[in-house]
């Protein structure tokens, strides 16, 4: 594996890069483990390393989406606007387990409460729903990039927030008026948005959004979808 120089980079995000990430084919059938590291250098996604991720998508009960800015220290998109919380399971038995996808469902709620501070019994994994995945890859400098198959999770509940400066700047919650002119302001470069928001925005998540209390008609676990 390459080696590379991580001294000036944030000392509290290289130490997230041990942790260790599931490595899948493009089916999503685990496959290995490797660390954060590895599986976010361009020089290894070139080579076609794929690990599972989620991106959660929480709404209070006015049907506001919350958003976060990605704080600078970020090895991968730093400062950029996405969904509430994206990251990934980790390879071990609680987040490995694929029934349902209740491993990443309880990643989701470990990373709510790491990045966002939501007490985790505000939100539990049986109150996360799993709608379906997106595949994608993409760049973020020369080093580091992404290639995901990314769990689409969706949680309508009033939370207390209480993030963390070392993962994130700041956070907003948005109306559906609000996000798409968050989004034409990332079409003229005035701010930056992550890759995998903009796919998920200008693709499936406005329909989504129109129905909250129906989701169960788009729950789509057979399918990947390609972007």
């Amino acid at each position: 594996m390459p080696e590379v120089n991580t001294d000036h980079l944030d000392e509290q995000q290289v130490q997230l890069l041990a942790e260790m990430c599931i490595l899948i084919d493009e089916n999503d059938n685990k496959i290995g483990a490797d660390t954060k590291k590895n599986c976010h250098l361009n020089e290894n996604i070139d080579k076609g390393l794929l690990h599972r991720a989620f991106s959660v998508f929480l709404f209070d009960t006015e049907n506001k989406l919350l958003l976060q800015q990605r704080s600078n220290a970020k090895i991968t998109f730093p400062d950029c606007f996405t969904n509430t919380c994206c990251s990934h399971p980790l390879s071990h038995p609680l987040e490995l387990e694929e029934n349902n996808a209740i491993g990443v469902r309880r990643a989701a709620q470990r990373r709510l409460k790491a990045e966002l501070g939501i007490p985790m019994e505000q939100v539990t994994p049986e109150e996360i729903s799993y709608l379906t995945r997106i595949h994608y890859k993409a760049k973020s400098d020369g080093i580091w990039g992404e290639h995901e198959i990314d769990y689409i999770l969706f949680v309508q509940k009033d939370v207390t927030l209480n993030p963390d400066p070392n993962e994130i700047q700041s956070y907003c919650y948005v109306t559906q008026k609000e996000l798409k002119q968050l989004l034409d302001k990332a079409s003229k470069n005035e701010v930056k948005i992550t890759p995998w928001f903009k796919l998920i925005a200008e693709t499936f998540l406005f329909k989504w959004w129109d129905n909250l209390p129906n989701l169960n008609k788009f729950v789509d676990h057979e399918k990947i979808h390609r972007m």
